[in-house]
């Protein structure tokens, strides 16, 4: 499913983004701070801004790639790879993409929910969480789910928490994916866990690349 929201993502910019190979990753990711060995505060450079945000514990980067005006970066618990997984924390970067005045979060939501519904029309369910603002950015919540997200392999389930973000000149989408067991009819969200899985991604943060500020970047760890 994630490879839905880089289709949408790419239909909004107007590129194409080719598919990825798994490789190592060329970890520009920052561990900047330990917040008491439940988080780590990554930060990284992707395009115009820099991206701060909490990653839980126990997950590490597995798959890296920028095409064009498309990043990516995957993360999913120690042990388990891009291919087989059962959680998974993705950042996303589309260049350029804050310049076009039709595009906003919450239709971003909109398009994402509907390519899951497209995929999985009788067993999709979906919840939007509201707009807010990181700092001056404007932001949309949602949570999304196939009871199956596989139906031509592999039966199993996934859902979604994503958070889409307007930045200075570009898009990013911050998202945590877990898959369980296939169900042939829309899952139920449980409310407690999502809610906790949004505080634990925060502090979000879009800071001005600096030029020539090496990591781990102090001007955006600053007040985080």
């Amino acid at each position: 499913m994630v490879k839905v929201l880089l289709l949408l993502l790419s239909l909004l910019a107007t590129c194409h983004l080719a598919a990825a190979d798994d490789h190592a990753p060329k970890m520009n990711e920052v561990e900047a701070l330990r917040d008491q060995g439940y988080s780590v505060k990554t930060i990284s450079p992707v395009f115009g801004q820099l991206v701060m945000f909490s990653s839980p514990k126990g997950f590490t980067p597995v798959f890296e790639n920028t095409n064009g005006t498309q990043y990516i970066r995957e993360s999913v618990l120690i042990g388990e790879t891009t291919k087989k997984w059962s959680q998974m924390i993705t950042i996303t970067g589309a260049k350029g993409l804050a310049s076009n005045p039709k595009a906003t979060p919450q239709l971003l939501a909109n398009r994402i929910a509907g390519g899951f519904k497209q995929a999985c029309p009788t067993s999709f369910t979906g919840a939007g969480l509201g707009a807010f603002k990181i700092d001056k950015f404007d932001a949309f919540a949602a949570v999304v789910g196939c009871g199956v997200a596989n139906p031509t392999g592999d039966l199993y389930s996934e859902t979604m928490l994503f958070i889409a973000i307007k930045g200075e000149s570009d898009y990013y989408t911050i998202q945590w994916a877990e898959r369980g067991a296939a169900s042939q009819t829309p899952l139920k969200l449980d409310d407690a866990v999502w809610a906790d899985r949004l505080k634990r991604l925060t502090p979000i943060k879009l800071c001005p690349i600096i030029p020539g500020e090496p990591a781990p970047y102090p001007s955006c760890v600053g007040g985080a």
